[in-house]
């Protein structure tokens, strides 16, 4: 008797890769409003620098504003979305469709980035901007509930690497790290703006037993990533993708990898790769060269995440029909990159183990035996007929 198993190559549909559970580490809240919600909290705040109030027209404006190829461009974006985000009852509503809109796309799991600091303007204290958050995640995660869906949603608390409140950040990343806070994180541009000028921040999180990931190897390529590893300490690097400037690949084929390269799949350090976000800031020049295919082929701890949904007009669906496209992956891949992303995540080992073996393993599995049961109906359909 031949055991069946699903055809090598088979790639997954748009509907089961939306399906799929999914993982997502790095995705930034004030870089995934929705464009109703923009125009809507506007008009509630008195906000008046959008360049567009119809929604659509405001969404596609994002999207080609942020398509550069320029990180300093990209970022310009946020000043919109930061403006509207300076009341409670904003960051909760938009905390809350976060969760649910990720849900609704098959994310199990998510890491969710914010600077606090940039939501004081309205007169709220850093305290008052975390809580906000955090009870719009979990008003995300009940309504998801019921509406037949599942998600966690943990929080990263990020300071601006341009300025300079990196401890006091990383101190309310460890006050609130029972209540929905998992971790920690510097971003903002990298060029100009060394991780390592946040040294305290890291050693305080370090002597604290605290997790927390860097923004590096992205526009400023390898020193951004040893200083972010040697000196700082990272568990991850957030987008990472420059580490490919330290592999050499041949004319035979064969791959050599640099000392950081080597020590960073040695160590299985985490890469918080986001391939639409890199081909909008240059980073790569499309999906087929994105360096997330020789990584995956390296058996890097490599991860697909989102960065910026408003921006990048994208979903953890979409970042992996892409990756589907360009590379031929199939549903083992995307399991693959999952199981990764979940291993990687800021939640006890416990809760990381049971999310894959309960969850994601399951999930793929049954996605997985859909084929037999099409190609059942159909050997069935055709005996059928026949007779």
């Amino acid at each position: 008797m031949t055991s069946q198993t699903a055809p090598t190559g088979h790639a997954p549909t748009a509907d089961q890769i939306r399906r799929a559970p999914k993982v997502l580490l790095h995705d930034h809240l004030d870089g995934g409003l929705r464009p109703g919600t923009v125009v809507d909290l506007a008009r509630e705040t008195g906000y008046a620098g959008l360049p567009e109030t119809d929604p659509d027209k405001l969404g596609l404006w994002f999207q080609e504003a942020a398509d550069s190829g320029s990180l300093e461009r990209y970022l310009e974006t946020f000043r919109h979305t930061v403006g509207v985000l300076q009341t409670r009852q904003a960051l909760i509503r938009v905390a809350r469709e976060c969760a649910e809109d990720l849900a609704e796309d098959g994310v199990v799991y998510a890491e969710v980035r914010y600077a606090p600091e940039q939501h004081l303007d309205g007169g709220l204290a850093l305290e008052e901007v975390v809580e906000a958050v955090n009870e719009g995640f979990r008003q995300g995660e009940r309504l998801a509930r019921e509406n037949g869906r599942r998600i966690r949603v943990g929080a990263l608390l990020t300071a601006m690497r341009h300025a300079a409140r990196s401890l006091e950040i990383a101190e309310l990343a460890n006050r609130y790290r029972d209540s929905g806070v998992v971790g920690f994180d510097i971003a903002g541009a990298e060029a100009g703006y060394p991780p390592t000028r946040h040294l305290d921040a890291f050693e305080y999180l370090k002597r604290e037993n605290n997790h927390f990931t860097i923004h590096a190897g992205e526009a400023f390529g390898l020193p951004s990533i040893w200083q972010a590893l040697q000196w700082c300490g990272a568990d991850r690097l957030g987008h990472g993708v420059r580490i490919i400037d330290d592999i050499e690949v041949r004319e035979d084929g064969s791959v050599k990898l640099g000392r950081l390269a080597s020590y960073v799949r040695d160590k299985r350090i985490p890469l918080e790769l986001c391939p639409s976000s890199n081909l909008q800031t240059g980073a790569a020049p499309s999906y087929a060269e994105h360096p997330i295919g020789l990584l995956r082929r390296l058996h890097f701890r490599a991860t697909v995440n989102t960065d910026n949904r408003l921006m990048s007009h994208t979903t953890m669906s979409r970042e992996f029909e892409h990756l589907v496209e360009a590379f031929g992956y199939t549903l083992d891949d995307l399991q693959w990159f999952s199981v990764n992303a979940m291993k990687s995540a800021f939640i006890p080992f416990d809760e990381r183990l049971a999310m894959i073996n309960d969850v994601i393993k399951p999930g793929y599995a049954e996605l997985k035996s859909e084929w037999l049961f099409r190609q059942t109906a159909s050997t069935s359909g055709s005996a059928g007929s026949d007779g």
